[in-house]
């Protein structure tokens, strides 16, 4: 299967997502500068990776989501291709609209960096479908604009829908109502703020980051 990873200036995490994404499908993703207009033929699945694009001036993901790229993005999206977005990728998803909401400083101000326990809340996405709904998994985060927040109604309209993937089991940032991963109506982009590219193996720790990017392949693959 090939897959794609979008390379923003100041992006830190793209090397981490190809390594994951080369691990589970076999196949080296192409890294695609955001300066350039078109996707590789035969894409199946696009990352956006964790960083600081353009240094989070402005706002985070704000001038990422300007980028040249975007529309190839956005035009595979609305066509189904899975689309994952991590970190700042997340916050990129919600600057195009692929995603409703915000991400805002964290509680306190503080720059969060650990592992984190989570709790999967929709596992039959095809992001989650190897994980059982009310699992708890650990993932690492490092993030300082994580806080996500959406109003009430766009929160209840989430939650309602099915479309919480995964929520924080304890308290990290802020985010309302503790929400670590959100996914689009079709279900096959989905925003996360922690970090499964970066637990694949034994000696990251575990491997509960694996099953997302094997379940993921396993739907495309289908």
């Amino acid at each position: 299967m090939k897959t794609a990873v979008i390379v923003f200036p100041g992006s830190n995490c793209d090397r981490d997502i190809a390594v994951a994404l080369e691990a589970v499908t076999g196949v080296k993703p192409a890294m695609v500068w955001h300066g350039d207009t078109a996707l590789p033929d035969g894409v199946g699945v696009i990352a956006l990776p964790g960083g600081f694009s353009y240094g989070d001036y402005l706002r985070c993901g704000a001038i990422a989501a300007r980028s040249a790229i975007i529309p190839a993005v956005v035009a595979a999206a609305n066509r189904g291709v899975p689309v994952i977005g991590i970190c700042n990728g997340f916050q990129v998803l919600t600057e195009i609209g692929l995603l409703p909401g915000a991400l805002m400083r964290n509680e306190g101000l503080d720059f969060v960096c650990r592992d984190i326990a989570l709790t999967v809340d929709n596992a039959q996405s095809a992001f989650t479908s190897r994980y059982t709904r009310g699992e708890r998994v650990i993932f690492p985060v490092a993030h300082h604009d994580g806080n996500y927040f959406a109003d009430a109604n766009t929160l209840d309209r989430l939650e309602g829908d099915g479309r919480v993937a995964f929520r924080y089991a304890e308290s990290v940032n802020g985010s309302a109502r503790q929400i670590a991963g959100v996914l689009n109506a079709g279900g096959n982009v989905l925003g996360m703020m922690p970090h499964p590219e970066r637990r694949i193996e034994a000696a990251h720790g575990g491997d509960d980051g694996r099953r997302l990017f094997e379940g993921l392949l396993e739907t495309v693959s289908a």
